[in-house]
């Protein structure tokens, strides 16, 4: 099994800024699809973003774009959502997803990261 593992999340204030991280101990920045997802209490876990490392193409959720950023670094082998400008409603646990194509079935899962945006 793949095993994905998140880290940078936490606590900020409004209009502040958080990278987070996903690392795996398999190659994910060669091929796949690497997303973040996120979920709110009470709320269906949401795509954020994804990058299709076929071709590098990204694709963002209309409430993110502008704000957000998704990279992948060969040499880290990791993939990094860059979140600015962030406001409360982008609380959430945030996961790491990785899938072999886009609209694929699911590899594997993070175990989630918890990313709170005070006011």
């Amino acid at each position: 099994q793949v095993q994905l593992a998140e880290s940078g999340g936490g606590l900020v204030q409004a209009g502040g800024s958080l990278r987070l991280s996903c690392t795996s101990s398999v190659n994910i920045v060669s091929h796949y699809v690497i997303g973040w997802y996120r979920q709110a209490p009470g709320l269906q876990r949401e795509l954020v973003a994804h990058i299709d490392n076929s071709n590098g193409r990204a694709n963002y959720t209309d409430s993110v774009k502008g704000r957000f950023s998704i990279s992948r670094d060969k040499a880290e082998n990791a993939v990094y959502l860059q979140m600015n400008s962030l406001q409360p409603e982008d609380t959430g646990v945030y996961y790491c997803n990785l899938r072999l194509y886009v609209g694929g079935p699911t590899i594997s899962w993070g175990q989630g990261i918890q990313v709170t945006v005070s006011t």
